[in-house]
């Protein structure tokens, strides 16, 4: 059976008419599309995906039209989408408008990556209301106790951050890692995926043979957003850098 990848970008880098086309691009090859909402302080986001977030609340990107961008690509293509945020632009909007706001354009799941299992309650509700997937982060120092909570409070997949730090392409794949997803593999029932620092091929067949349900990339299409802009180069190369991962799957 095949694993699964998930392709990321920031909506709105460099403008949202692009993003859409990056959607579009990154879908033919990819079984989920993780859109980020740009936000002012991403801390656990590495140096490219802070960037692409400045570049697009430069060009004025804003909660509703990410929802808006949603929408528009729902009109031609299926692939489900997860929206990644921090919690102050759910909490801004109020957390029901949000998640509703987000079911009605059309979106599947959504990561609110600084929202504690702990204190995940009254979202995780909202979110079984209007049948949003939702999706926990663990890390290499969560222990074995929290790791259970954070697969049970995810619905869609548990996302297994496989290095210490923040995200962005890394040369190889650590012993560490492939460890951790073993262990992590012990104690949660839900998918697996792995991300932070997967840009290759390799790093993908790495991980799905140790066994990942799937992988997430981001940084590595951000890169190309960062170098090409919006262009008939960027989507050629998304495509064919999606194209190239979801290879590594099978």
């Amino acid at each position: 059976m095949d694993k699964k990848l998930v392709s990321f970008i920031v909506a709105g880098d460099p403008n949202t008419e692009a993003t859409i086309k990056y959607m579009k691009a990154l879908a033919k090859y990819s079984d989920i599309i993780e859109l980020g909402i740009p936000f002012s302080d991403p801390m656990a986001d590495g140096s490219a995906i802070q960037q692409a977030d400045i570049r697009a609340l430069n060009n004025g990107m804003k909660v509703s039209k990410v929802f808006d961008i949603i929408k528009e690509f729902r009109k031609t293509n299926s692939t489900p989408i997860v929206v990644m945020t921090y919690y102050n632009p759910v909490y801004f909007r109020g957390v029901e408008n949000f998640i509703k706001s987000l079911k009605e354009a059309g979106g599947d799941g959504l990561i609110v990556v600084d929202l504690p299992v702990e204190d995940a309650t009254d979202y995780l509700n909202i979110c079984k209301k209007y049948n949003i997937k939702t999706v926990f982060l663990g890390a290499p120092n969560t222990t074995e106790e929290r790791l259970k909570k954070i697969d049970d409070a995810s619905s869609l997949f548990v996302y297994l951050v496989s290095v210490y730090g923040t995200t962005g392409t890394r040369e190889g794949v650590s012993e560490e890692a492939l460890n951790f997803l073993k262990n992590t593999k012990k104690v949660c029932k839900n998918p697996i995926y792995v991300g932070f620092g997967i840009s290759k091929k390799e790093h993908v067949e790495s991980f799905v043979n140790n066994g990942a349900d799937g992988v997430i990339v981001g940084s590595a299409y951000v890169k190309i957003i960062e170098e090409f802009g919006d262009s008939e180069e960027t989507i050629k190369r998304l495509e064919a850098k999606a194209k190239e991962l979801k290879e590594g799957t099978k």
